[in-house]
């Protein structure tokens, strides 16, 4: 299917105000929490933990995105499992300094303890405060589409999601589908067996999969072979001369595959394909990246916990579940704060829809039906600073569990980032590259006087994903952010740096000169 950019399956179901006439709109936050009127994320205090470099808040509001095409005369109705709060702060939220320093409480979910200990007086847990403040908008510009009971189920949510999206564009495959689609390798994960806290993973042909697939289904879902799940497949790379789907312009500004496309070595979009009953475990997404995930066909079900919920759900050990319907989670001698936790937001997606997740959300996804989706992660200006607080917690674990060869050991920081990346796909030096490559395509829209999507066209791939000079500024003032706290970071500057070219200090200079003459 090929998803474009200006007609795609919409995201969302339009509350009935006209999107294009709100008030003056409230900052958009760097991080998690969805965008929906009455959806706030939790307010936790900071952990208790090593300090990290983090980047100065910035005073001034974030812009909005464009705003919004969204279907006209749809019902404006509650449709959420568990009621929200009817209040919002009414003047707007700076950027949260990403600290230590305990923050103000602020609104959110409607405390639903597990437990009969009034949630006032429940304990919250450790949270990075890059993840605190909740993300709001003026007007409530849409919300997602959740499960309905049949009683509150819209008309037309029974009708095919291409029928019922006017907006939506799914586009049938070229005749004769991919070319030598059927001897690709692709990964498959067995949902029937655990290994470790994931599901083990073969590589089959493609061909062998759908026939093993058909026959499941002929079976009533049953096999030997237990439930497979097609997952992780990069269809995007493998097949780049196809241009099999374009990405929808609201997740364009990508720039973690704007990098490893500019370098190409890996990307981050993914295709999904399963029976009925196939799933992934609980977990979080890659670098605490965002995601978005868009069903072709079929029916999902998401449990998700907004940032810092998934501390109450690990066990004595400090590990997070394999599954969190298990009911071994109701042992307290096994998860001793279970019972503090707050029941997951559910959203059943249907075919024709697309699910944002915001960074840091844990979450767990079934397919109710035969299902096919696609899946990016990415990074932008808006969360990166997230993304470079999740490094550092990584390497501080990595520094905890090799402590005791410190001293012993010359390059021992060097081996604390080798093991990083071995875990996380990314080290320190890496994301400087990283942070760098983003900066040169946005200085190159600069240049080059890209003032609109049009004219952005006719520039290099990676570029376009800024969608027009105002928005190469704002990604640049957030580079040169995280690019000052890491370059300051004490582990950073203990390693060999002469490879980097240029240094971050020459790189620093280049990119305030030209945020400089960008605003003159």
């Amino acid at each position: 299917a090929r998803l474009h950019h200006n007609r795609h399956p919409p995201l969302c179901h339009s509350s009935g105000a006209n999107p294009h006439s709100f008030p003056q709109a409230r900052p958009l936050p760097p991080h998690c929490g969805l965008s929906f009127s009455r959806l706030q994320t939790h307010t936790r205090p900071p952990p208790q933990a090593r300090p990290r470099s983090l980047p100065e808040a910035d005073p001034q509001p974030l812009p909005l995105h464009p705003p919004l095409k969204l279907r006209p005369n749809r019902p404006s109705r509650p449709r959420y499992h568990q009621p929200f709060p009817q209040s919002r702060p009414d003047t707007p939220h700076p950027d949260p300094p990403l600290s230590s320093s305990p923050a103000p409480s602020r609104p959110g979910l409607t405390p639903t303890s597990r437990s009969a200990a009034s949630p006032a007086a429940t304990p919250t847990p450790p949270l990075c405060a890059c993840a605190r403040r909740p993300l709001l908008l003026a007007e409530p510009r849409f919300v997602l589409s959740p499960s309905h009971s049949p009683g509150t189920r819209p008309p037309s949510a029974g009708v095919p999601g291409a029928a019922r999206h006017p907006a939506a564009s799914v586009t049938a495959a070229r005749p004769g589908g991919l070319p030598r689609g059927g001897e690709a390798v692709v990964p498959v994960a067995n949902c029937d067996v655990k290994e470790y806290n994931s599901n083990p993973k073969e590589q089959l042909p493609f061909k062998e999969y759908i026939k093993y697939w058909k026959e499941y289904i002929k079976n009533g879902y049953r096999s030997s072979r237990g439930c497979l799940y097609l997952k992780d497949w990069h269809l995007s790379r493998a097949f780049p001369e196809q241009d099999v789907y374009t990405t929808p312009v609201y997740f364009s500004s990508d720039w973690l595959n704007e990098y490893w496309d500019a370098v190409a070595v890996d990307d981050y979009r993914f295709v999904y394909m399963g029976p009925k009953g196939s799933w992934t475990p609980f977990h979080a997404d890659v670098f605490r990246s965002y995601s978005w995930s868009a069903n072709i066909c079929g029916r999902k079900k998401w449990l998700l916990y907004p940032a810092g919920q998934e501390e109450y759900l690990k066990d004595h050990h400090g590990n997070l579940p394999f599954d969190v319907t298990a009911p071994s989670l109701q042992d307290r001698s096994v998860y001793p704060r279970y019972n503090q936790s707050q029941p997951p937001v559910e959203i059943v997606q249907e075919a024709g829809e697309i699910v944002f997740i915001p960074s840091g959300w844990h979450h767990q996804v079934y397919n109710l039906e035969d299902t096919i989706s696609i899946n990016h992660n990415w990074v932008n200006g808006c969360n990166v600073a997230i993304m470079w607080c999740f490094l550092q917690d990584e390497l501080a674990a990595v520094q905890r569990e090799i402590n005791e060869w410190k001293d012993p050991m010359d390059d021992w920081h060097l081996q604390c980032q080798l093991i990083m990346k071995s875990c996380t796909g990314i080290d320190y030096k890496e994301f400087y590259n990283f942070l760098k490559v983003i900066a040169e395509n946005r200085i190159s829209v600069l240049e080059n006087g890209l003032d609109d999507e049009a004219s952005a066209k006719n520039a290099p791939k990676a570029a376009i994903s800024t969608l027009g000079m105002l928005h190469a500024v704002f990604d640049l003032k957030r580079t040169v952010k995280v690019l000052t706290s890491l370059s300051a970071n004490e582990d950073f500057k203990k390693l060999d740096l002469t490879s980097l070219s240029p240094p971050p200090e020459a790189l620093l200079h280049h990119l305030k000169a030209a945020i400089d003459t960008a605003l003159l």
